[in-house]
């Protein structure tokens, strides 16, 4: 399988403060490290510190096993600050809970900045569905990664 040029992510790629923007980032070769009820929770740790620093205000997100969706109002950083940031503390914690220096998140993240007519409220109910969706549980109620300020 060729490797995917995390660089083609980036092309046209803009970070607007104020603006919505759904990001997906995966686990390194997609294992599912989050089943794991700890890893899952020091992700989630990691998220809120975002919003506690001001980077972003999480509107909603999802950790699933093996990737993580989440939305955001970008504040005064970039995409590229705000995933660095996120994915480099969060790999550092997983690696001193799990013991093991192999790699957690794959090079990259998907960003899709939302328009106006979006709606971010529908927006939201379709990443926090994302567990019920893929057969991981009967309720979204049920599923423990999941968040959204609207709640």
């Amino acid at each position: 399988m060729p490797i995917p040029k995390s660089s083609h992510l980036r092309r046209g790629r803009y970070s607007e403060s104020g603006r919505f923007y759904l990001l997906t980032t995966v686990t390194h070769r997609r294992r599912p490290l989050f089943l794991d009820f700890h890893y899952a929770r020091t992700v989630v740790k990691y998220l809120r510190l975002a919003d506690q620093e001001g980077s972003c205000q999480s509107l909603a997100w999802v950790v699933m096993p093996d990737h993580l969706h989440w939305l955001v109002e970008l504040e005064d950083v970039t995409l590229s600050t705000l995933m660095r940031y996120f994915k480099a503390r969060s790999s550092q914690e997983l690696h001193k809970v799990g013991g093991s220096s192999t790699p957690v998140w794959q090079a990259g993240y998907h960003d899709r900045a939302l328009r106006k007519e979006d709606d971010v409220v529908m927006v939201a109910r379709y990443i926090i569905a994302n567990p019920l969706r893929a057969g991981l549980v009967d309720s979204v109620g049920s599923y423990s990664h999941w968040d959204a300020i609207w709640l």
